[in-house]
């Protein structure tokens, strides 16, 4: 792989997600790689329909550019499959990831489905609306790194597939206000109603109890999802399964403590300090060492699943 489009992914992941980047360490060298240049071709994604830089710069208002920018994505993701010579660094990353793992060309399409749904502004009235959308921009891209580390069972693509959605439904957890400050609101309108909160006012301070209310149903729903993906490290290799139980642990840590802050918890951005990251990387090993003596436990029914 070249080395410069590999440093440009490992910059592109320090800077954008430093929850994954310590994650990202553990792997061993090739899966690390192709990791960290996935996570660039996504974040680039994000970025350009957003007009971001690593997830940060966006404000309410101009959007008009953004379905252009998200065909030329599209258009792009077609191409690199379709093998021609790709020139954007995070494009030329993702053509090495996708031919060196086979992964079908309908997830990472599906992934940017996601995208069209914030650029169409999608409104989510019930939970599986929300739920959906969860699978669109965090499930599929659970898929999608299983595959990096050697996985292609279905079932194990399930659990990889909950651990993205657990991700997503605890990022919406700790970003109602900021998204909700920009347009964009992730709780289903359903929930809003019940408390009696109007989607015009999600991040007006007046609302935060009964925000936190929301907030909890999220992180607690996002609990089953964590037990399935937890159950499905056990087939995945000792390396992999390490930095995915490290990964798993960062994450809902950060849902716990979005729980734990209540009223107060957008006061200032949910995050894990190093301390933290370092016992939850301890955390992950003892999860991914007992794994290799467990059995799979059965998929609960009553999750989200994805279409095979």
């Amino acid at each position: 792989m070249s080395t410069t489009v590999v440093e440009h992914a490992t910059q592109s992941i320090n800077v954008g997600s430093k929850s994954f980047a310590a994650a990202a360490k553990l792997f061993d060298e090739q899966t690390r790689q192709s990791a960290v240049m996935l996570y660039a071709w996504c974040r680039y994604c994000d970025d350009v329909v957003d007009g971001q830089d690593h997830g940060h710069g966006q404000v309410d208002g101009d959007r008009t550019a953004s379905e252009a920018r998200l065909r030329e994505l599209e258009d792009l993701t077609r191409r690199a499959y379709a093998g021609e010579p790709m020139n954007e660094p995070a494009f030329a990353a993702f053509q090495q990831v996708i031919q060196r793992h086979a992964i079908p060309e309908r997830y990472p399409l599906e992934h940017l489905a996601g995208f069209r749904m914030d650029v169409e502004e999608r409104v989510y009235y019930r939970l599986d609306d929300t739920l959906e959308y969860c699978y669109h921009v965090a499930g599929v891209v659970g898929i999608m790194m299983a595959m990096l580390m050697g996985a292609h069972d279905e079932d194990t693509l399930d659990r990889a597939c909950d651990l993205g959605m657990a991700f997503q439904l605890t990022n919406i957890a700790r970003d109602i206000v900021e998204d909700a400050r920009i347009g964009r609101i992730y709780l289903p309108r359903e929930w809003l109603n019940e408390v009696g909160i109007p989607a015009s006012e999600v991040a007006d301070p007046v609302h935060r109890s009964r925000l936190a209310i929301l907030a909890q149903r999220l992180v607690e729903l996002a609990e089953p999802y964590y037990d399935s993906a937890a159950t499905g490290i056990a087939d995945l290799p000792l390396r992999s399964a390490w930095s995915i139980a490290t990964a798993r642990a960062v994450y809902r840590e950060i849902g716990l403590k979005v729980n734990a802050r209540g009223p107060k918890a957008w006061d200032s951005r949910v995050s894990t300090s190093t301390a933290d990251k370092l016992r939850l990387v301890i955390r992950g090993a003892l999860r991914a060492l007992a794994s290799r003596a467990g059995r799979s436990s059965p998929r609960p029914a009553n999750l989200w699943t994805r279409s095979r």
